[in-house]
């Protein structure tokens, strides 16, 4: 049974920092892309970083590029997005997801099969 499960949210002042951990259980990714989203009550689901497993290739929202990463380390079946200078606006709900087809230029923008139950990260001005 694949499970994807989000930890690392929390509150922070905006300029501060925090690294979100995605551990995988169940599925072995290999070619093929995750991501992380977020989503805020009232709001459809955003992509904030993608990456191709397979190559490292990574895809950010406009909104947060140059200030979040996204990596993984695949011995420990573990995704991570760093997160720097963070605002107000990027108070959500981040979920990861797994196994979204790489079509060889970049990786789905929402299709993926498996997502975590999510962690919150909240923001104060």
């Amino acid at each position: 049974q694949v499970q994807l499960r989000e930890s690392g949210g929390g509150s922070v002042p905006a300029g501060g920092s925090l690294r979100l951990t995605c551990t995988v259980s169940g599925y072995a990714y290999s070619s093929n892309c995750m991501g992380w989203f977020r989503q805020v009550p009232g709001k459809a689901r955003e992509g904030v970083a993608r990456i191709y497993v397979g190559g490292g290739t990574t895809t950010y929202a406009d909104s947060v590029k140059g200030r979040f990463t996204i990596s993984k380390d695949s011995a420990k079946n573990i995704l991570y997005l760093e997160m720097t200078s963070l605002k107000s606006e990027d108070t959500a709900m981040y979920y990861c997801a797994a196994e979204g087809a790489w079509d060889g230029v970049s990786c789905p923008r929402s299709e993926y099969n498996f997502w975590g139950q999510g962690t919150q990260v909240t923001v104060s001005s």
